[in-house]
Formats: structure tokens, C-alpha cells, sequence
């Protein structure tokens, strides 16, 4: 009872105490922010990932074959299908081209033949569309009162530019490119020629399409350079020789919860003897990487925990500052305090009790500083984008743009794991910091405080 009446006393009549509670409770609230939007960031970035291309890709294309294909794609996904750990899989058809818009409006782009029912099912593409999207039927690359023209999407980021203040598109301006006809130019490059060691010149080709949607992901790197057609289309008039459908890659939604590692060894067995007993056992095409998202990613990913790691570390070691204020201001206390602590040690109490009074304050001002950290950091990270919007209309100043951070939005959830890490690295940083003032207090001898009182 006597350490909180003390405890309590010093927060009433020491009001500087308040001044290492603020600077605890800053310094936790920091730490939360930073971590919870790096990892948030991470986990967008990995989710993005899955959301773009599927849970596992199985593609044969190297530095060495960048335009490598395989026919049958369709028995091979019926076949996956049909495995406990695969949902749903798809295909695309990969090529690079230049979009023509208008005069003086050509775009490099991504393209990319695609089966739009099926790539529902896989990664809910339907969702991204803006003519589409809640519409409840199936999409489609159909052109209203138009049988023979072709449809395609295109990325919202490749017809227009977002708002430089806002970051956002002008949807109205993009809608009316609806129906419009553009032409893109594309073509292949052909295996290297087995006597000569050359390739095969360039052929190029034009296709001409009509814009039936725009896609918007909120991922700038797809948004900004994708253009999407019909698979069979595409493959038409890059591979008119091809007889049957080909693919560049098979984009694959696992079962919920099922093992990936497990998965991915699954897929690459279905893949070997459907090589073996459709595409006479290519060599070539057994050996195709077959890999989780989070996998590609996994450079990436490691790339920004170590630039996290390396900004907590700064930020830590600025936030050993309140070690140093705690310190200051817990050996004033002491100090001002000698009649007090003479006083409680001439009634008996040990030098060790005496020290645990001021250790265990300084428990209490990391406890109060954590949670007061804890409910700071917690209120601006759910509320960042809202911050990141209002500093824009005031300041005209956009902090957090899609082109430069990839996605639309600042992630906005907390990391529970590291906020709980960084109240107990408070709590005993306060303990610390109130550690030498306590040795001084339990030294404190009374008939040398008392005698001239």
C-alpha cells in the first residue's frame, strides 16, 4: 500500500513525471505505426500477388525461351481439377506489344490471352471490372450489336492518368472510351534455328479491338500496362499455324487451407504425366518452374523486411532517448526526495525495499505509456488514409501514390505481434531507466538526511 500511495503522490505533485509518460507513449506509438504499415504493406503486396496470378503458376518460359507455349491446355487443367488440392486453374497466352489509342497515344502493354469465366473462378476477376462488375452474369469480351469485332480489356492506368493531387482516375472520361477501337501491335519471335543458331525474323502483327471493359485492379503495375483478349483470339494471330489451343502459363487456385508445398509437388506430378502422355515427354516442358505467388515474390519480400528491420532499428535506437529521460527524471525525484526516503528507511524498511519503489514506478510509467502508445498508434493507423486524404486537401501535398507504392490504399492494419513486442521493450526500457536512481535511493542513508531536520 505504501508503494501506491507513493506512486500516486509523485504522478500528483511531480507533474514531469507526465513528460516520460508522453515520451513512452510517442515512442510506442511510432514503433506500431511503422511495423503495421510495413507489414501490412507485405501482406498487400503478397495477397496481390495471389489475386493477380493465383496460388500456384506453372509456367516454362526461361531467359532463354521467353515465348515458350504448350498445346492441350485445357486437358490439363481438367485434370488438375480434379485433384483434392486444386479449386479452379486457367490459362493465359503471353505476348508484349504497342497500343495505339490515337495519334500520338501509343502505350507499351503487357498482353495477355485470357479465359475470362474461368479466370473468375481462380482470382475473381470479375470484381475488377468497371462495366461489369455487380452486373451478376459472367464477363465477357462480347461487343453489344457487333458479331465480328473482337473485344478486349484494358487497364484503367493505360487510357488514363491519375489525378496528380488525388491519385485517383477520372472514371467518367474512361467510361467513354467504351466501344472504342484501337489497334495493337504485337507479334512473336521463333525458336532459334537448330543449323544456323539464329532466330527466325520478328513477325509482327496488328490486331484491331474494341475496348468492351476496363480492368482496375488498384495495382498500379497491372492497372498501368495490361490489356487483355480473348485467349483463342490471340492465339489465332500469333500462332495461326497452331491447330490446337495453346498457353504460356496455367494461373491455379488451390482448396482453402490446403498445404502449398504439398500442393505444388501434386500439380508438378499431374504436370509430368501429362507431358509424358500428350506433349511427347518434352524434356523441356517437364522441367517448367511451378511455383507459389508468395514464392515469386519471396525476393521482393525479403528485400522489404530487411528495409523494415533496418527503419525499427533506427527508430529503436532514437527511442532509447527515453531510457535517458526516465533516468533524468527519476534522479531529480530522488533528489527532491531524500527527507521522504530517510524517513521510510529510519521505519525499517530495507535498502531493497526502498529500491523497488522506484523500480516499480518505473514499471507503472511504461505500463501507463505503453497503453496510451498502444491506443495512439491503433487510432492513426486505422485512420491513415483518412490522415494521408486530409493532409493532401490542406497541404496539396500526396503523400502515398499508386505509380510509386504499387497499391491505391495505405494498408491499415494493426500488428498485434509487434505492438505487444514493443510495450514490453517499453516497460523495460521505463524499468532501465529508473534502475540507477533506485540503487541511489536504497543507498541513502537516513542520519545523514535527518540529523539537521
Amino acid at each position: 500500500m505504501l508503494k501506491i500511495f507513493l506512486w500516486l503522490r509523485y504522478l500528483r505533485k511531480k507533474k514531469i513525471v507526465f513528460l516520460s509518460i508522453a515520451a513512452v507513449a510517442l515512442s510506442v506509438s511510432l514503433l506500431i505505426i511503422v511495423s503495421s504499415l510495413f507489414t501490412g504493406f507485405i501482406n498487400v503486396f503478397e495477397q496481390a500477388a495471389v489475386e493477380a496470378i493465383g496460388d500456384v503458376v506453372l509456367d516454362p518460359s526461361d531467359s532463354l525461351n521467353p515465348s515458350a507455349k504448350f498445346a492441350k491446355y485445357g486437358k490439363f487443367i481438367e485434370r488438375l481439377e480434379q485433384t483434392e488440392a486444386v479449386e479452379a486453374a486457367t490459362a493465359i497466352l503471353k505476348a508484349e506489344g504497342l497500343l495505339h489509342l490515337g495519334t500520338g497515344n501509343v502505350r507499351a502493354v503487357a498482353v495477355w490471352g485470357i479465359e475470362p469465366i474461368r479466370r473468375v473462378k481462380v482470382m475473381g476477376f470479375d470484381r475488377f471490372l468497371l462495366r461489369q462488375k455487380g452486373s451478376g452474369g459472367k464477363p465477357s469480351f462480347d461487343i453489344k450489336g457487333s458479331e465480328n469485332n473482337i473485344g478486349g480489356f484494358v487497364g484503367i492506368g493505360v487510357l488514363a492518368e491519375p489525378d496528380e493531387k488525388t491519385d485517383k482516375y477520372d472514371v467518367e472520361a474512361v467510361e467513354k472510351m467504351f466501344g472504342e477501337e484501337v489497334v495493337l501491335t504485337t507479334g512473336t519471335i521463333s525458336p532459334e534455328d537448330p543449323d544456323s543458331g539464329k532466330r527466325v525474323e520478328f513477325k509482327r502483327r496488328v490486331i484491331k479491338f474494341t475496348i468492351a471493359d476496363v480492368v482496375e485492379t488498384g495495382v498500379h503495375q497491372f492497372d498501368k500496362s495490361c490489356v487483355y483478349l480473348p485467349i483463342e483470339e490471340l492465339r489465332k494471330y500469333l500462332y495461326p499455324e497452331e491447330e490446337l489451343p495453346v498457353a504460356s502459363q496455367i494461373q491455379i487456385k488451390l482448396v482453402e487451407d490446403t498445404d502449398a508445398d504439398g500442393a505444388v509437388a501434386v500439380i508438378r506430378g499431374v504436370w509430368r504425366s501429362f507431358v509424358e502422355e500428350e506433349l511427347g515427354g518434352d524434356l523441356y516442358l517437364i522441367n517448367a518452374d511451378i511455383m507459389t505467388a508468395k514464392q515469386i515474390q519471396r525476393p521482393m519480400v525479403q528485400a522489404y523486411r530487411k528495409q523494415m528491420g533496418i527503419l525499427l532499428l533506427i527508430f529503436g535506437v532514437v527511442s532509447l532517448g527515453v531510457v535517458m529521460l526516465i533516468f533524468c527524471i527519476f534522479y531529480m525525484i530522488v533528489r527532491l526526495k531524500q527527507k521522504d526516503i530517510a524517513i521510510i528507511k529510519s521505519c525499517g524498511a530495507a535498502g531493497s525495499s526502498v529500491a523497488w519503489i522506484f523500480v516499480g514506478f518505473g514499471a507503472c510509467v511504461g505500463m501507463i505509456g505503453s497503453v496510451f502508445g498502444v491506443l495512439l498508434g491503433y487510432i492513426v493507423t486505422k485512420n491513415i488514409n483518412t490522415i494521408e486524404e486530409w493532409i493532401s486537401i490542406i497541404f496539396g501535398l500526396k503523400l502515398w501514390k499508386s505509380s510509386v507504392y504499387l497499391f491505391s490504399k495505405i494498408p491499415d492494419e494493426v500488428n498485434w505481434f509487434w505492438a505487444l513486442c514493443f510495450v514490453l521493450l517499453a516497460i523495460v526500457a521505463a524499468v532501465i531507466g529508473a534502475l540507477i536512481p533506485a540503487i541511489v535511493a536504497a543507498a541513502t542513508k537516513p542520519v545523514n538526511i535527518l540529523r539537521y531536520e
